[in-house]
């Protein structure tokens, strides 16, 4: 892979499908994934600095929301059964991960890759970013079920059921808010939000 490839490689991301173990009535891309987690976060730093008086950097946060899984170009979507099944698999899939953000970095000029390394690296400047990044991550998946739910596939009630408790579990004040304020639209039709 050359020095020039990373764009187009990365382009691929729309080819890579989430959910790969599960009945799904729509395939769902990295792709989607990604640019629904991008604008989550930048929700969650908003309600954050809006309401809980923080100081978040929105745009920088939608910007790793955005790249969050971008290494799944090379690793696929592995399940999350699979990925914590144990402490070695877990283990051994962060370095899997790791390696891909090595190659994936290495595929862009020197004077360009600065400024993308962050975006794979949880730097510690970051932390509170890469946790509104998770908690994106997780309401996104959380959405996935609710849609598959209305769409009478009963295959992801068990993983609905699982991501609420985490949703709930992850001290994430801002995904306690969006979930209490926000979520309850997504059970609605269009044509009831249209009211």
């Amino acid at each position: 892979m050359g020095k020039n490839d990373f764009f187009a490689f990365t382009s691929r991301i729309r080819y890579i499908n989430r959910w790969a173990l599960m009945r799904n009535t729509r395939y769902e891309t990295l792709s989607e994934h990604s640019a629904e987690v991008s604008q989550l976060c930048y929700a969650l730093a908003v309600i954050g600095n809006e309401r809980l008086n923080k100081n978040y950097n929105c745009e920088r946060a939608s910007l790793l929301g955005l790249y969050h899984d971008v290494p799944e170009i090379i690793t696929g979507d592995l399940p999350t059964p699979v990925k914590y099944y144990s402490e070695e698999t877990k283990a051994a899939y962060k370095a899997v991960e790791k390696n891909a953000s090595k190659q994936l970095l290495s595929m862009l000029p020197d004077d360009l890759r600065p400024r993308y390394e962050p975006l794979f690296k949880k730097k510690t400047e970051d932390k509170e970013l890469w946790i509104l990044v998770k908690a994106a991550d997780k309401i996104s998946a959380y959405l996935k079920c609710v849609e598959e739910r209305k769409a009478g596939n009963t295959e992801f009630t068990e993983a609905e059921k699982s991501l609420e408790k985490a949703l709930g579990k992850m001290d994430c004040p801002e995904a306690e808010i969006f979930a209490k304020e926000f979520l309850p639209s997504y059970e609605k039709t269009l044509d009831q939000m249209k009211k």
